[in-house]
């Protein structure tokens, strides 16, 4: 298989280690007895403290790879470590483990609770640590105030406008302060300025020294990241460095 065409600009070396290494991913699904492969030997390393955009038209792959290093599900085949730890054998337990406590998600649904207010909605990942209530109260309502929400806690999502649901998700996404954060479309159902005003944030959770990765389709949100992997039926087909 052919590398990746590599598109660079200036730009300075890459010194952080490898946090995500992903070696000869592919992903087949079974529909019947037909089996269908969705990616096609995926190599990437991503490195603490980068901000990553992949990119690439629907059916592309972009978000089961994203699954992926997310650990929501596991590839067919080929290796994938995390933090230098091999997890693409690790049981659905261990999997859930690793995600409470390295990765933030950010969707494009958002998936809040809409019967939760917004702090009972950034609390649900502590709950599942088993957090006490008074630890979990004190670090969602920091977890708001960082993405400017302090005076939203008690709102529920049909009170506050969609830039702000979404800003309610990142808060959630950063409650277990995780080094990882994925973004799976987070601008997919906003207009263009609340659009800017979540990739600004975005921006600076990631001047805060976190990892990020934007799975988009739009170029004009890829753009916000330093490095564009291009993904197009299931293979990065090239790599833009910003």
């Amino acid at each position: 298989m052919m590398a990746p065409k590599v598109v660079q600009k200036p730009s300075g070396s890459v010194a952080n280690p490898p946090v995500i290494q992903l070696e000869s991913i592919t992903k087949d699904y079974e529909l019947g007895e037909i089996r269908i492969r969705v990616l096609h030997g995926i190599n990437c390393t991503i490195h603490r403290g980068e901000f990553v955009a992949i990119m690439g038209p629907s059916g592309s792959g972009k978000s089961t790879l994203m699954n992926i290093i997310g650990c929501l599900d596991v590839p067919t085949s080929g290796s994938y470590k995390l933090d230098g730890r091999r997890v693409d054998n690790l049981s659905d337990r261990e999997l859930s483990r690793v995600r409470n406590q390295k990765i933030g998600f950010v969707f494009q649904a958002m998936n809040l609770l809409p019967q939760l207010t917004a702090i009972r909605n950034v609390e649900l990942p502590l709950i599942y640590r088993g957090m006490p209530r008074g630890e979990r109260q004190e670090r969602a309502i920091k977890a708001l105030q960082s993405v400017g929400l302090e005076h939203r806690l008690y709102h529920r999502p049909s009170e506050i406008s969609g830039g702000e649901a979404q800003r309610v998700a990142i808060a959630r996404s950063l409650v277990n302060d995780p080094d990882i954060i994925l973004a799976d479309e987070p601008t997919g159902n906003l207009d263009s300025k609340t659009a800017v005003e979540i990739m600004s944030l975005l921006k600076k959770i990631y001047e805060s020294g976190r990892t990020i990765l934007v799975v988009t389709h739009d170029r004009s949100i890829a753009e916000w990241t330093h490095r564009i992997l291009q993904i197009r039926d299931g293979q990065i087909e090239q790599e833009e460095i910003l």
